[in-house]
């Protein structure tokens, strides 16, 4: 996964986490885990979805915060 932190497939009940993760605070990774859960009780990231985010991770928006400042890997390229 080189463009998102994580991503769910609902059909599947999947989740994906990249794994640059384990090289960030383990709070950034718990912030993935439960926003990727979330998206199994609520597709889309609207109210609903923001507010139960914000019931089970309350200083959800720090990591959201330290993970958007965090460039994601990348592959070089071949010369």
């Amino acid at each position: 996964m080189k463009t998102r932190w994580g991503s769910c497939n609902i059909e599947q009940r999947r989740i994906w986490l990249n794994l640059e993760l384990a090289k960030k605070p383990p709070e950034c990774l718990e912030y993935i885990l439960v926003h990727e859960l979330l998206h199994l009780h609520e597709r889309n990231h609207n109210e609903r979805f923001k507010r139960l985010l914000e019931q089970f991770l309350p200083n959800w928006r720090t990591s959201q915060k330290t993970l958007n400042q965090s460039p994601l890997a990348h592959e070089e390229w071949q010369y």
